[in-house]
């Protein structure tokens, strides 16, 4: 995997959501840096990591286990937003051993309905080879119904090439493998080790119909909602959501 590094201390790793890159949560990453170890990584499919198919929850879990173990982590705290919380979530309940806390940012441990397939439609249908520019690239995907803030998070997946432009990400394999991403294949099982998951007020990726599912399979687990801050709460909220991260893990460290 690609990946960052930055800070001295406890190990603590960073999973993007879907379309993102380890640039999304490069804020907290430079808080908790002050006191631990921390690495960002892109997901496979995603920035600069290596194609992955196909893209369910048992090949990433797997695949973050493998770059651990090149790091030679035996275990680390692991930070995920949406996408990425199911990834930390999937790890944790697959090898506890090697997660020693879990954050999870406004996602639940359940199937979703297929809420970006026009996002996906309309990345599918831009001509990259036509662009003239990110400005657009921009206006094209305005055009074509996604709002001001999702263009912008999506462009940043653009990158200038010879023939034009094209898309960091694989989109033809997150297209066809959609279906799992929003899945959620673990039932029955349960991580017992310190949890916190952190919500958006104003999102409904994370609900109350939701919480028995949580707490079945993360029974230690803490809840904290930022208000007035929709599902990129870690962008809305970065000082809150920054502060919540810290307190949880210092809290955890300190007591060990």
């Amino acid at each position: 995997m690609h990946f960052q590094v930055s800070g001295a201390g406890n190990d603590v790793i960073l999973i993007h959501g879907l379309f993102g890159s380890l640039d999304n949560l490069s804020n907290l990453s430079r808080s908790l840096s002050q006191h631990y170890r921390v690495f960002r990584v892109d997901v496979a499919n995603h920035g600069d990591s290596p194609r992955l198919s196909p893209m369910n929850y048992p090949n990433l879990v797997q695949q973050l286990l493998n770059f651990m173990d090149s790091q030679g982590l035996g275990s680390a705290a692991l930070v995920g937003h949406s996408m990425g919380g199911k990834i930390a979530m999937a790890t944790a309940l697959s090898a506890p051993e090697r997660v020693a806390a879990l954050v999870v940012a406004d996602i639940a441990p359940v199937a979703y309905s297929p809420r970006h397939l026009h996002i996906l439609d309309s990345l599918a249908r831009l001509p990259l080879t036509e662009l003239t520019s990110r400005q657009h690239a921009g206006q094209l995907l305005n055009q074509a119904g996604i709002d001001e803030g999702m263009v912008q998070f999506l462009l940043k997946n653009l990158r200038r090439n010879d023939a034009g432009f094209s898309w960091k990400m694989d989109l033809e394999t997150m297209t066809r493998d959609y279906p799992e991403i929003i899945g959620w294949p673990y039932q029955g099982q349960s991580y017992l080790g310190p949890c916190i998951f952190i919500r958006g007020g104003d999102s409904d990726y994370v609900q109350e119909h939701h919480r028995q599912a949580i707490i079945s399979q993360f029974p230690a687990v803490q809840a904290k909602s930022i208000l007035a801050t929709g599902h990129w709460l870690h962008a809305q909220k970065p000082e809150a959501f920054n502060r919540l991260v810290m307190r949880f893990l210092n809290d955890f460290y300190h007591k060990r």
